[in-house]
């Protein structure tokens, strides 16, 4: 009877681990905001791309060509992080810039071969990168899941200084603006973000067989003390 009275408790442990561990592999839920920022933030990238790549093709100043060249390579590895958390939270994204995005890029291109093209891209870059920046402060301050939003967090700097480098029309090649290349972000979403999934579970899981063989030897041990009784 003291036999089946330990073996009783020591199931009852045991099952009481595994609710504990539970929770802490259990899939993590992204918001409509998290969700509906990453929808956005690929489309402005694509965006982005498309005219710096107009750019490189139509543009009459240098300065104009190689700020084109910085928005591709940036908004090429922004995007990338991006896509990396929607296939992770299965977000489907959209396959090219929304309807208003394309017809700013065709009013841009139709002004080709004169210098009114330079102003009016520049123009268009600084009012997209204004939205874009208002965007991404709206996922930093109303995003629920910490890693869409330490991506928000290391795009900013980088759309900040892409915004100097436009704003008000005017092309400067070199930005004033505090920044960190693109690519960097990475870094800086995998410091602010905390630890991963899998981390979370080994840690649960391992502590979980821990106990779980714990229990396994005091059965044992409370077998052989009923037995020397």
């Amino acid at each position: 009877m003291r036999i089946r009275h330990h073996v009783s408790i020591a199931v009852a442990a045991l099952t009481a681990v595994g609710a504990s561990v539970a929770p802490a592999v259990a899939v993590e839920q992204i918001g409509e905001q998290d969700s509906t920022f990453l929808k956005a933030a690929h489309q402005g990238n694509l965006a982005e791309i498309a005219a710096g790549q107009d750019a490189l093709r139509n543009a009459r100043t240098a300065c104009v060509r190689n700020v084109g060249s910085i928005l591709i390579r940036d908004h090429t590895r922004l995007d990338a992080q991006g896509k990396a958390q929607a296939d992770k939270f299965g977000v489907s994204l959209p396959t090219a810039p929304d309807p208003e995005q394309q017809r700013q890029l065709a009013d841009v291109r139709a002004k080709a071969g004169t210098d009114a093209y330079d102003r009016a891209w520049l123009r268009v870059q600084a009012a997209s990168h204004e939205k874009t920046l208002a965007l991404i402060d709206q996922e930093i301050r109303a995003g629920q899941n910490p890693e869409v939003k330490a991506v928000a967090r290391a795009a900013r700097p980088v759309v900040a200084m892409h915004l100097e480098m436009v704003r008000g029309g005017t092309c400067r090649e070199h930005a004033t603006t505090t920044s960190v290349p693109a690519g960097d972000g990475g870094q800086a979403a995998r410091a602010q973000a905390p630890a991963p999934r899998g981390t979370a579970q080994a840690v649960a899981l391992g502590g979980g067989f821990l106990l779980t063989a714990a229990g396994a030897v005091w059965i044992v041990h409370a077998r052989r003390a009923s037995a020397d009784r």
